[in-house]
């Protein structure tokens, strides 16, 4: 695995653009949006390639037979060079792709969480479609919440806790206020929970959100996903979801907002 400098990510536009799966968190790096990594097995031709987000998502895709690529891999996947301190969440494509790392991890490849590092867990990630004739049936409802929404200003994005945040996917606050969108939910003075745009291309826009712990479970969020949906109808973007089916908060939210799953891959949590 090669590392690619920025400079040649041009090589890599055309094969990524080519993929029919959610690719947006791997095109904010190819196209500068936010600071992550390439690798390749050569950087002359490539063939493979391998994108990470400093979220934590990478996306694997290309030639499945290259021997000296993939066995750099094997070491990544495993963290057997221990360069990774935190987990990392892989997709890839095609599905030729998950074969080959079923054969290259063996038994270090698990479908059940193990308190064991050194396995790599499989997980489903869900790509969902919007579908604004269901949205709209409960679009009325929403409308009528009765808290104060609001668009999301840098103050509060300095001060904002969280996992999954607007600091994690753009490279800094006034980026996020150029070219992304927030909506926060005011509760007790301050921002309960937060939809933003994680990522940002053309006419597509991804949702990100967040909840603080204390005010989950309130429906905080199908409101403050609403008021960002309804920024993306009013201004000509398609809302794109896309997370974990294990994640049963995230799934079920998206069900009531509208959005249809239309596909479901693996998604490996790599280990520590």
């Amino acid at each position: 695995m090669i590392k690619l400098e920025v400079k040649d990510y041009f090589k890599v536009v055309t094969p990524l653009e080519s993929l029919t799966i959610n690719t947006l968190f791997a095109k904010a790096v190819i196209y500068k949006r936010i600071s992550g990594s390439v690798y390749v097995d050569s950087d002359k031709d490539p063939k493979v390639f391998y994108i990470v987000h400093p979220y934590g998502m990478s996306l694997l895709f290309g030639d499945t037979e290259k021997e000296n690529f993939n066995e750099d891999l094997f070491h990544h996947l495993t963290n057997k060079n221990k360069i990774r301190n935190k987990y990392e969440w892989l997709q890839a494509f095609p599905n030729s792709w998950n074969h080959k790392i079923e054969s290259i991890l063996d038994s270090y490849l698990v479908k059940i969480d193990s308190a064991n590092q050194n396995r790599v867990l499989e997980n489903t990630r869900v790509n969902f479609i919007f579908n604004i004739r269901e949205y709209k049936t409960i679009k009325g409802q929403l409308d009528r919440q009765e808290h104060e929404i609001v668009r999301t200003t840098n103050e509060m994005l300095k001060t904002m806790p969280g996992s999954v945040i607007p600091k994690y996917f753009w490279d800094n606050e006034d980026q996020f206020q150029n070219k992304g969108i927030g909506f926060s939910l005011i509760y007790d003075g301050e921002a309960a929970s937060t939809a933003f745009s994680s990522c940002r291309f053309e006419n597509q826009l991804e949702i990100g959100i967040e909840t603080l712990e204390k005010y989950r479970s309130k429906g905080f969020a199908l409101y403050v996903c609403s008021a960002l949906i309804n920024y993306c109808i009013e201004n000509g973007l398609e809302p794109i979801w896309a997370c974990r089916m294990e994640n049963i908060a995230s799934y079920q939210l998206a069900l009531k907002l509208g959005f249809i799953p239309t596909l479901y891959i693996p998604y490996y949590r790599l280990s520590i």
